[in-house]
C-alpha cells in the first residue's frame, strides 16, 4: 500500500466564538494547498481513497483533493484524535491519503514507520505538507518515501505551469 498522510490546509486561527472543530480553511489556506495538489499531480500521485478528520478544515482539504482522487472521500472521527490500531484495520485500496491534524499526523508517521507514536515531534509536518509511506499499514512496517513540505509542492507545481 501506498499511503499519503497529509496535514490540513491553512486555517482560520482559534477563538471563543468558533469550536476547534469547526474552523474552516482561509481563503490562502484554500489557494496554497490547490497548489499542492498541482504538485501532487506533478508527480503522478492519484488516491483511490481519501480518508479525513470531520473537523471542518479537514473536511475542506480532503475536498480540494479531488484532482487526485479516483473514489471516494471517507469522514472518519479515527482522524481527530490520537492514532489507534482502528484507523489502520479501516484502510483498503492500493494507494490512500489520509487527512488530519498535527501532532496526530506526525504520530502516525512515527508509528507506521518506526513502530512509536511519540517520535512523532520530530517531524516538522507543516500545514498542507505530505508524507509519501510505502509497505504494509502497521506500526514499523511501513517505510517513509518522501517527506514533503508544502513549499516544495508549490514549487513543483509552478514547474508544471512553467514548462
Amino acid at each position: 500500500m501506498e499511503l499519503l498522510v497529509i496535514r490540513h490546509g491553512i486555517a482560520a486561527p482559534g477563538s471563543v466564538l468558533l469550536a476547534d472543530a469547526d474552523r474552516p480553511l482561509t481563503p490562502q489556506g484554500r489557494a496554497r494547498f490547490a497548489e499542492v495538489v498541482q504538485g501532487l499531480q506533478r508527480l503522478g500521485l492519484r488516491c483511490q481513497r481519501v480518508y479525513h478528520s470531520p473537523w471542518r478544515r479537514a473536511v475542506e482539504t480532503a475536498a480540494l483533493l479531488a484532482p487526485v482522487l479516483d473514489g471516494a472521500l471517507v469522514p472518519t472521527a479515527a482522524l481527530a484524535r490520537a492514532p489507534r490500531q482502528d484507523l489502520l484495520d479501516a484502510l483498503t485500496s492500493e494507494r490512500v491519503a489520509l487527512v488530519g491534524h498535527q501532532p496526530w499526523m506526525g504520530e502516525i508517521v512515527a508509528w507506521l514507520t518506526t513502530g512509536a507514536l511519540h517520535h512523532g515531534s520530530a517531524l516538522a509536518f507543516k500545514r498542507g505538507g505530505v508524507a509519501w509511506l510505502e509497505g504494509h499499514p502497521q506500526p514499523g512496517q511501513m517505510v517513509l518515501r518522501a517527506f514533503l513540505p508544502p513549499q516544495v509542492l508549490r514549487t513543483l507545481a509552478g514547474a508544471a505551469t512553467r514548462g
